[in-house]
C-alpha cells in the first residue's frame, strides 16, 4: 500500500480544468507547428525529395507515402491538431495524430529532434486522459460527457513528464565541455555578436560561462520551483525568458513556444479557470457552453477496475523506460558525444557542436576496381551533413550503397570509410577505422567497435579558441 502522502498525488480529486487548458494549448501549438511546416515547404523537402531515408533500426518498414500521400497525411495531422485543441471528436483526433506524427519521426532520423520525441510522448499521454471532459466541443455534443473532477494522476503524468525532461537535460549538462570548457557555448554566442543591445556581450568568454552555468542550473532546478507555490510565478517567468532568449538566439523552432505553453500545467486550478473564461470572452467564434447543470458538472471522472490496472500499468511501463532511456549511455564505452550511443531519446539538447567529411571507398572485389561515392548523388545537404558525424548512419548508408551496387551486378564489394570529425572546435580526427569493411558490421545497439577512440590529447585546444 501506497503512504497517503504519495497517494493523493494519484487519487485525490481535483479540477479538470488545467487538464483541459492543456490540451487546448497543445492542440493549438500543433496546428500552428504543422501550418509553420508546411509553408517553408518542408513536407517537400524532407519527404518527397530525398531518395533515400535514414530509417531507426527496427522501422525499415516505415516509408514515405508518396508525395501525394505525405501532402494528405499532414492535412490530416493539422485536422487532428484542431481536433485536438477544440476537444471535438477528441479520441479519433488524439489517437490519429499520434500515430501520424509518430510516424512522420520515424521516417529519417535525419530529422530527429528532442521537441519531436517531447510531441509524440505528450500525445501518447494525452490518448491515456479524459482531457475533452470539459471546455470542448464534445461535451457540448453530448453533455452527459461533462465533468468537473478527474483523478490527481490525469494531470500529475504531465508534470513528471515536463520535470524528467528539464532534469535529465540539465544532468546531460554536467560535463566537462559544457562546464570547465563552455563548450559549444563558445562557438555559438559569438557568431550572434551582431544582434542588437547584447550582441557585443556575446563575444566575452564570461558570458559563454553564464549561459552554460546558468542554463545546467536552471534546467536541474526549474521543475521544482514550478511545483513549489510561492515560487511559482516567478519560475514561469524564468520559464518564458529563458526559451525567448533561446529561440532568438538559436534555430530551435517551435520548441520555447512548446514548452511555455506545457509549463502553465503546473499552476493552479483556479489560473487555469480563468483562462477558460477569458476565452469564452472571444465571443461566438468559439462554440463553448460553459454552463452546464449541477447533476453534470460535478461527476468525477472514474475508470472501471480493468481500465484502471490496464492504464497503470502502461504508465509504469512508460515512466519506467523514461528513466531508464536517457542512462542507457553507461552501457557503451567511449565518449558519448563522439559515439552517439545512446544519445537519442535522451534529453540531451545543444550539447555539442559537431562537423565532419566522410569519403566512401567502394572495392569490387572480383575486378579490384576501385572508385569513391559521391554522396551528393545520393543524399541531400542536410542529410549528408547528419550523415557524417553520426556512426550508425554511416553504417546504415554503406548497407545502402551495397544494396545498391548489387543491384548493378556488383556482388562482392568492399566499402570503407574515411570519416574526419571535430567535436566541440577541436582539430579534425578520423571516426571510423578506415580499414573497416562496413559491409561486414551488422546494424544494431551492441557496441560499434569500429569507431575510433576520441582523441584525449587535446586538452589546451580552448586556450587558442579566441
Amino acid at each position: 500500500m501506497l503512504p497517503e502522502t504519495i497517494k493523493k498525488y494519484f487519487t485525490s480529486r481535483v479540477s479538470i480544468a488545467p487538464l483541459a487548458v492543456f490540451r487546448f494549448l497543445f492542440g493549438f501549438i500543433m496546428l500552428i507547428s504543422i501550418i509553420r511546416f508546411a509553408a517553408n515547404g518542408w513536407i517537400y523537402e524532407l519527404y518527397v525529395k530525398p531518395d533515400y531515408f535514414f530509417t531507426f533500426y527496427g522501422f525499415d518498414w516505415v516509408t514515405p507515402l508518396g508525395e501525394t500521400g505525405m501532402y494528405l497525411l499532414f492535412l490530416g495531422m493539422g485536422l487532428a491538431a484542431l481536433s485536438i485543441m477544440l476537444g471535438y471528436f477528441y479520441r479519433f483526433g488524439i489517437v490519429f495524430f499520434f500515430l501520424a506524427f509518430t510516424y512522420v519521426e520515424l521516417i529519417d532520423k535525419t530529422n530527429y529532434l528532442n521537441h519531436y520525441y517531447f510531441v509524440s510522448i505528450i500525445s501518447f499521454l494525452l490518448m491515456l486522459v479524459p482531457a475533452n471532459r470539459y471546455f470542448s466541443l464534445d461535451v457540448l455534443r453530448k453533455p452527459q460527457l461533462r465533468r468537473k473532477y478527474v483523478p490527481a494522476w490525469t494531470i500529475n503524468i504531465f508534470k513528471l513528464q515536463l520535470g524528467l525532461v528539464y532534469f535529465f537535460a540539465g544532468a546531460a549538462k554536467l560535463n566537462p565541455d559544457w562546464l570547465i570548457n563552455a563548450m559549444p557555448m563558445r562557438i555559438w554566442l559569438p557568431a550572434r555578436a551582431d544582434l542588437p543591445l547584447i550582441g557585443p556581450l556575446l563575444e566575452y568568454t564570461s558570458t559563454a560561462y553564464i549561459f552554460s552555468w546558468a542554463g545546467a542550473l536552471y534546467d536541474l532546478t526549474i521543475a521544482f520551483f514550478l511545483l513549489w507555490k510561492p515560487t511559482r510565478i516567478f519560475a514561469y517567468i524564468t520559464v518564458i525568458a529563458f526559451h525567448l532568449l533561446t529561440y532568438a538566439l538559436f534555430q530551435i523552432g517551435m520548441f520555447p513556444f512548446i514548452m511555455i505553453l506545457c509549463t502553465l500545467i503546473f499552476f493552479s486550478a483556479d489560473f487555469h479557470q480563468k483562462i477558460i473564461a477569458k476565452i469564452s470572452q472571444l465571443g461566438n467564434l468559439l462554440p463553448f457552453d460553459f454552463q452546464a447543470s449541477e447533476t453534470t458538472l460535478q461527476k468525477e471522472f472514474q475508470l472501471n477496475k480493468n481500465s484502471n490496472s490496464i492504464i497503470g500499468g502502461i504508465l509504469i511501463l512508460h515512466f519506467v523506460l523514461q528513466f531508464l532511456l536517457p542512462l542507457r549511455f553507461a552501457l557503451y564505452p567511449g565518449n558519448l558525444f563522439w559515439t552517439e550511443q545512446g544519445y537519442r531519446f535522451s534529453w540531451r539538447v545543444m550539447l555539442m557542436e559537431k562537423a565532419g567529411h566522410i569519403t566512401f571507398n567502394v572495392t569490387d572485389r572480383e575486378t579490384n576496381r576501385q572508385w569513391q561515392v559521391q554522396n551528393w548523388k545520393h543524399l541531400t545537404p542536410n542529410q549528408e551533413k547528419m550523415m557524417a558525424t553520426q556512426p550508425d548512419m554511416i553504417l546504415q548508408f554503406a548497407h545502402y550503397l551495397e544494396g545498391k551496387y548489387q543491384k548493378q551486378g556488383i556482388k562482392d564489394v568492399k566499402i570503407t570509410a574515411d570519416s574526419y570529425v571535430t567535436l566541440n572546435g577541436r582539430r579534425s580526427q578520423l571516426m571510423i577505422d578506415p580499414n573497416m569493411d562496413l559491409t561486414e558490421q551488422e546494424r544494431g545497439f551492441a557496441h560499434k567497435d569500429w569507431i575510433l577512440p576520441f582523441n584525449k590529447n587535446q586538452q589546451n585546444w580552448f586556450k587558442n579558441l579566441q
